[in-house]
């Protein structure tokens, strides 16, 4: 049996469209809109019917699924260029995270606060290459997404062991249990996948990731 999970990325400029306020929370709840509606498009593409807003339901935790596609899992992310779709009807548990490579903020800062104390030491011996610093960053994000608790653990407390000439690997924490992830630099973003990694009697077995990139 096949396992696969694909990944849509697209320029969020080809999906949102221009708005024009002036008014920022505004602006958000369009954008909003218009993520949910081509996320919805592409749903919709995938399972060949119709899927509109009032088919999904949420987790305990806030996470959306289809209860209509019990097999099926998805999750998005966005960043301020870029969109990413997660898909599989054979893993249930994805997640998904996108940064774009030029995004400014503090990075020393952020790492401070975000970076398990191991993290923090490679990056500092690799002298703060900030692929490395993608590559921890979106990983948290899209472990935690995977899990569906969010937020509420913290992220220093889960060390993603990322090894700075890998492209992939494992973390595990009590509060989730384990989870494989997958990092890909792509031209203008680095993109994550995460999904629960289930043990078998052939030990951790990956699945095949296909990127569309539209």
């Amino acid at each position: 049996m096949s396992r696969i999970i694909r990944v849509d990325v697209s320029p969020l400029e080809q999906i949102v469209p221009s708005i024009a306020t002036t008014d920022r929370k505004q602006y958000i709840q369009q954008q909003k809109q218009a993520i949910y509606q081509y996320r919805n498009q592409l749903l919709t593409t995938f399972l060949d019917q119709a899927i509109d807003l009032d088919q999904f339901a949420k987790t305990e935790f806030g996470k959306p699924f289809l209860p209509d596609f019990p097999q099926f899992s998805f999750n998005h992310s966005h960043s301020q260029k870029h969109y990413a779709l997660a898909t599989s009807d054979k893993i249930r548990d994805l997640g998904v995270d996108i940064e774009d490579l030029d995004r400014k903020v503090r990075f020393e800062a952020l790492a401070k606060h975000a970076f398990h104390p191991e993290e923090w030491d490679n990056w500092k011996s690799l002298d703060f290459e900030l692929d490395y610093w993608f590559k921890v960053w979106t990983t948290k994000e899209a472990v935690l997404k995977a899990s569906g608790i969010g937020i509420r653990l913290s992220l220093n407390e889960l060390n993603t062991h990322i090894h700075p000439e890998q492209d992939g690997g494992m973390c595990d924490h009590q509060m989730i249990g384990h989870f494989a992830y997958q990092n890909f630099t792509l031209p203008h973003a680095m993109l994550t996948v995460a999904w629960q990694a289930d043990l078998s009697c052939r030990g951790f077995a990956f699945p095949k990731i296909q990127i569309v990139q539209g």
